[in-house]
């Protein structure tokens, strides 16, 4: 059973398979292992990996376990490998859960310690690497992704309706939340332990950016130039690796800045890589191809076609093993296809928009906010809109519904920000479950940041690169995640960093403003045209009304009327479609 499990993650980790049964006087244990080699690629970095009465399975990257291996040694602890594994474990081994104190990088990893009885799931404080797990009566099942948890015959498959409503609002899940009952994502910055011998299990929070929150008493000048010295630091500590390192550059702002501080301090150049399109509006190769050639980086493209997207559309509900509704999946899984013929290791841009102020509606939201919640005719337009049939309302009415009642600035943004109204999730499935809050921040706009960097970031964008690419046996890093990087940024005054502008100062440093001052453009494709013509076989195939009421999840006639919407020109934006279209793959996929 454990080696039938570990199979369904050999994409993760082709290289090496391990796997460890322990018998207790409490429990039966199993651990099991496959390893895409990086750091020591030699039989030394095995897993699971035991050290005097200690066990660890261990996914991603501790980027400083050189200094900490340094401190260990001082203390009397000898090491056989040059691996970070061996680091965590004897580090663990002397400092107890304090050791996470000191791992910079991306991690999900399970400890078993045979002498307290206690198994300990950790998850890195960005949340970069995922981990799930499934607890129910005297059963633990932990995993990467949801597949090696389905393949466990006491496993239920059985959907949550929490993470089912969610998904339709918001085309992902957040954790603690999964699409499965009894199945939970660890939060980042969070570990859990159960006690093997009173069966308790308990979650504690080990990081929090909430806690490092208070403005710094710096110039502008000042800041800029400590933030460049942490930026540096923190990205040549990315590039520790025994395999060939590479960069994502879409020729904006932050893989831009990844690219530039890197070749600088490199004596070889770095290989970049990027995907554009046809349609001028998604595109920005041209971009990159500039700042590739101004940094001299060996630089590669690929065009994304609509038969690209047809190839890989199938592959989805198989490489997200959870309903996933973000079509920018297409082209990061094609950039990472791309730069797997050449390295093992690919570094991205991600983080820098929620930590620096990079998205437009931080700027534009909040004062639209305020205006709606002063709206002295709020209450009497929401008990009109009430009166008016949902089918007559359009999208943004829908939207605006949803938005008058409430007066959280996260709720609100969370609202504005999802991709199905409330009403129309409701429609779909029968019920809405509204998300948590998350608390305010010392300003609308930094209330927005803080919710797009516990869920957005997290559940979108990480979840999608970490699946894209390791589908490929690809690491993807990012190198703007480090902690340090985070706790500097939330120090910093808003003033300093929205609309990036202190990130913009860097690098131009490094780059000709020219280069990189001009819209911000999404990592997004032309799927709203491929959908109504070369897409529209596959909309019809899997919306199709027999199918729809097979499955008996998805309101078929609602779904109907989106299709027609889509098909006749009235559905300008084809997330709606998107997000129904990838759950009911994945629910075929999973449930037939």
């Amino acid at each position: 059973m454990l080696n039938k499990m570990v199979q369904t993650i050999q994409r993760r980790g082709p290289d090496d398979q391990g796997y460890a049964l322990l018998d207790t006087h409490f429990a039966q244990i199993g651990l099991g292992h496959s390893r895409l080699s990086i750091l020591d690629l030699s039989e030394a970095g095995h897993q699971p990996y035991h050290f005097e009465g200690l066990s660890l399975t261990y996914n991603g990257e501790v980027y400083n376990f050189e200094e900490i291996q340094k401190q260990l040694t001082q203390k009397g602890y000898t090491f056989q490998s040059h691996s970070d594994t061996e680091v965590i474990i004897k580090a663990f081994h002397c400092w107890g859960v304090d050791a996470v104190q000191q791992f910079r990088g991306m991690f999900a990893f399970c400890l078993y310690d045979s002498n307290a009885q206690k198994i300990y799931l950790f998850r890195d404080r960005a949340g970069v690497k995922p981990l799930y797990y499934y607890h129910q009566h005297d059963l633990l099942i932990f995993g990467s992704t949801l597949s090696p948890l389905m393949q466990h015959p006491c496993f239920q498959k059985r959907l949550n309706q929490t993470g089912l409503s969610h998904y339709m609002q918001w085309g992902y899940i957040s954790a603690p939340h999964s699409i499965f009952e009894n199945t939970f994502k660890l939060k980042p910055g969070h570990f859990v332990i159960l006690d093997l011998k009173d069966q308790s299990f308990t979650e504690k929070q080990y990081w929090s950016v909430r806690t490092v929150q208070a403005a710094a008493n710096l110039s502008e000048e000042e800041a800029t130039a400590q933030l460049e010295t942490i930026l540096q630091e923190s990205f040549q500590l990315r590039m520790v690796a025994d395999v060939p390192v590479g960069c994502f550059l879409s020729g904006g702002i932050d893989s831009s800045l990844v690219t530039a501080i890197l070749q600088k301090h490199s004596s070889t150049p770095l290989h970049t890589f990027t995907i554009g399109f046809e349609e001028q509006q998604y595109n920005e190769a041209e971009h990159a191809k500039k700042i590739a050639h101004y940094l001299g980086t060996v630089h590669t493209e690929h065009y994304c076609s609509k038969q690209d997207a047809l190839d890989i559309i199938p592959q989805l509900p198989e490489m997200y093993d959870e309903p996933f509704g973000d079509s920018s999946a297409i082209p990061t899984h094609l950039v990472a296809k791309l730069a797997k013929q050449t390295v093992k290791v690919a570094l991205s841009g991600d983080g820098g928009d929620e930590l620096f102020g990079g998205y437009s509606v931080y700027a534009r939201f909040p004062s639209l906010f305020q205006k709606l919640k002063k709206l002295p005719a709020r209450h009497a337009m929401l008990w009109l809109s009430q009166l008016i049939p949902n089918t007559m309302l359009s999208k943004k009415s829908l939207r605006l519904q949803a938005l008058l009642p409430l007066m959280d600035d996260s709720l609100l943004y969370r609202t504005a920000s999802s991709v199905l109204t409330p009403t129309e999730v409701k429609k779909l499935i029968g019920q809405h479950i509204f998300c948590d809050a998350v608390p305010q921040g010392s300003s609308m706009a930094e209330t927005m940041m803080l919710a797009d960097f516990e869920t957005y970031l997290p559940e979108d964008i990480l979840h999608k690169v970490d699946r894209a690419t390791l589908f490929i046996g690809l690491e993807g890093r990012e190198p703007l995640l480090d902690h340090k990087i985070i706790e500097y940024a939330a120090t910093l005054p808003l003033v300093y960093k929205q609309q990036k502008k202190i990130l913009k100062k860097i690098l131009a440093g490094y780059l000709p403003p020219a280069f990189f001052e001009r819209k911000k453009q999404g990592f997004g494709l032309p799927l709203n045209q491929w959908l109504q013509s070369d897409l529209k076989p596959l909309v019809n195939e899997y919306l199709d009304d027999v199918r729809l009421k097979k499955s008996g999840i998805l309101n078929s006639q609602y779904v109907n009327q989106l299709k027609h919407n889509l098909f006749s020109g009235k559905l300008t934006d084809h997330q709606d479609i998107w997000v129904l279209l990838m759950f009911q793959m994945w629910h075929e996929r999973h449930f037939s």
